[in-house]
């Protein structure tokens, strides 16, 4: 069921509510403290974009294969993105980007029971028809400017929640290797050199070969060797803004 409001701290905040159950959609025209990853404010124009947060109760999965559920969320929107006819790439972990722009953030919050996920709150922001952005942001784009038109927002949740169903319900069969698979395929920039920033601001040229089950970045450094990386251990650097 989709739960739509006017103004929320955060989809996420709302979303853990007990009252929502699996499959839940919170979904709200303003947030007024919304989160992105790395700490990140997340701000939308009121009527211009979507920002809702998916509940789900993935209690079959256990806890240190948690990133197949990232996936899943990330395939589920690159096929939307293909339903209105846009070609778009995940970038690691799991923003959507259309070209060398970014259409989706996510953010993800997961609870626990014992040794497998109990809940998870998928806190999800697309840009549809937002046209002016802060230029202190590296690189947002909308659906509207990738496209050329707008888009009716309720649409385009319905399509997101349709696909999400489809998705996740194959990683609920246990069908991992599809969805592996799946995840590389639509990779941003797998196989190319890329740059990237570590915590301690060194830089490193590198060419992206993949991601592990658990999530790590695997990338083949210049000198031929393999690194794995997890998350906030290194990051991409934005061609022209860094």
């Amino acid at each position: 069921m989709i739960y739509r409001f006017d103004t929320l701290t955060s989809t996420n905040d709302e979303a853990r509510d007990r009252r929502y159950r699996h499959g839940d959609i919170v979904w709200a025209e303003h947030q007024s403290a919304g989160r992105g990853q790395r700490g990140h404010t997340w701000i939308s124009p009121e009527g211009e974009n979507l920002t809702f947060t998916v509940v789900v109760e993935p209690r079959f999965l256990p806890a240190n294969e948690q990133f197949r559920l990232s996936e899943t969320l990330a395939l589920a929107l690159c096929d939307v993105f293909a339903g209105f006819g846009l070609d778009t790439r995940i970038k690691w972990t799991n923003d959507i980007y259309c070209g060398d722009r970014k259409l989706v953030g996510i953010l993800i919050e997961h609870f626990y029971a014992g040794t497998t996920l109990s809940r998870s709150l998928l806190g999800i922001g697309i840009n549809v028809n937002q046209t002016a952005f802060d230029p202190a942001l590296p690189n947002p784009a909308s659906m509207r400017q990738a496209a050329g038109r707008t888009f009716d927002r309720e649409r385009v949740l319905e399509a997101f929640a349709d696909r999400f169903t489809q998705r996740y319900a194959q990683l609920e069969r246990g069908e991992v290797a599809a969805i592996d698979r799946d995840y590389r395929a639509r990779m941003y920039r797998i196989g190319c050199e890329q740059r990237f920033r570590l915590p301690d601001g060194r830089r490193l040229t590198a060419t992206i070969e993949g991601v592990r089950p658990g999530g790590e970045l695997l990338l083949r450094h210049t000198d031929g060797t393999l690194g794995e990386y997890r998350f906030r251990e290194i990051e991409f650097v934005i061609e022209g803004r860094d």
